[in-house]
């Protein structure tokens, strides 16, 4: 089988090391056994003898790109060749248009947000045959509508939110004297224009700069905006779906006891897994990758992740990916996470769709 190896971004090793390198590391994704100088000379079409093949193996051992787990076996790629490999393949893979096709066609059915969501994760572990991790959209980067305070009772409010989804949310307030009815009406009116529209964290941030203003010093519109401030303080991180997890004990890197383990316990920490999918996908938009070590001591090193934001109007809302062994087959796995990503926006863009036209009662005004 002939090889044309991608032209790698780095340019430390010469064609011929590069040639060999990608052969060893397309074999040992394959076959995920040590890989040895005569299959490479047997499968590779190299045209090289095993000799010469053997001796540039040895060059890119010294060089970090490979290790030999056993005197008497082949080599196995590091973390840095993996990562040499993927940089170069990212910018070349791509699906064709049939493929995007059906993976955007297994989301068109499904009608709602919270359903897209659910469903996500495992459509794209069917695809990858993978463990898929979503991350569900961050409260922060929620959009708000309106807010209204009702009062309960002396020195408490009760804060009512009113996302651009149509869901609701309440906190409870405690204020130091009571409002009237008119106070309340001002104060609705003061942070109306100011916040519809602004993402929760933008909100925050908003009241945060108007409560520095000293020219606001007591007076209502200070109150108001304190008012504003507490009802959108607290908004925490989104949650964590998780589908496929037999998928990833099926390969022999989990054969170990110690790295089941660790990745068991993994899985149970949602903050650590958010936290992971955060650092993948902060840095940019596009589907970004985290090899073996890259990913920190989670089940020795032995794990990678591929994942990509997916946005509402426009903004980052939360991510998916997949949690694989490092020897996934990035250039399938790549583009599927980028689509699914891709499937999964729209799919909540059509959702948002479908509740603007739907039935709207006109009798119900606003909150």
């Amino acid at each position: 089988m002939p090889l044309d190896p991608p032209p790698f971004a780095q340019h430390d090793l010469s064609p011929r090391a590069r040639k060999i390198l990608y052969a060893v590391i397309s074999e040992y994704i394959a076959s995920g056994e040590p890989v040895g100088s005569r299959t490479l000379a047997k499968k590779y079409g190299l045209d090289l003898s095993a000799a010469s093949i053997r001796n540039v193996l040895a060059d890119l051992e010294d060089g970090g790109y490979l290790h030999q787990p056993h005197t008497s076996a082949g080599r196995v790629p590091t973390d840095r060749a993996i990562r040499f490999f993927i940089d170069a393949l990212i910018q070349l893979q791509a699906l064709s248009r049939d493929e995007e096709q059906a993976i955007a066609g297994r989301f068109d059915e499904i009608a709602s947000r919270s359903d897209v969501l659910l469903n996500s994760g495992r459509i794209l572990s069917e695809l990858t045959g993978t463990l898929a991790v979503v991350a569900s959209p961050r409260p922060e980067t929620r959009t708000l509508r309106q807010l209204r305070f009702i009062p309960l009772r002396p020195g408490e409010l009760l804060a009512v939110l009113v996302m651009s989804d149509d869901s609701v949310d309440n906190r409870y307030i405690t204020i130091e004297s009571s409002l009237s009815e008119s106070d309340l009406g001002r104060i609705h009116e003061l942070l109306g224009d100011a916040i519809e529209g602004r993402t929760l964290a933008q909100v925050r941030e908003l009241c945060a700069s108007r409560l520095a203003d000293e020219r606001m010093a007591y007076t209502l519109r200070r109150q108001a905006f304190e008012l504003g401030r507490q009802a959108v303080e607290g908004t925490g991180r989104g949650e964590l779906l998780i589908a496929g997890q037999a998928l990833l004990l099926d390969h022999p890197e989990m054969a170990s006891v110690e790295r089941l383990r660790d990745l068991m316990r993994a899985l149970g920490d949602q903050q650590l897994l958010l936290d992971l999918l955060d650092r993948t996908v902060t840095t940019s938009r596009r589907t970004s990758v985290l090899v073996g070590r890259e990913v920190g001591d989670l089940a020795g090193g032995s794990l990678s992740v591929v994942a990509a934001p997916y946005l509402d109007q426009g903004r980052v809302a939360g991510a998916i990916g997949v949690l694989g062994v490092v020897r996934m087959d990035y250039s399938r796995v790549v583009p599927m996470v980028s689509a699914a990503a891709r499937a999964i926006s729209a799919a909540i863009e059509r959702a948002a769709e479908g509740r603007s036209k739907g039935d709207h009662d006109p009798r119900r005004g606003p909150l």
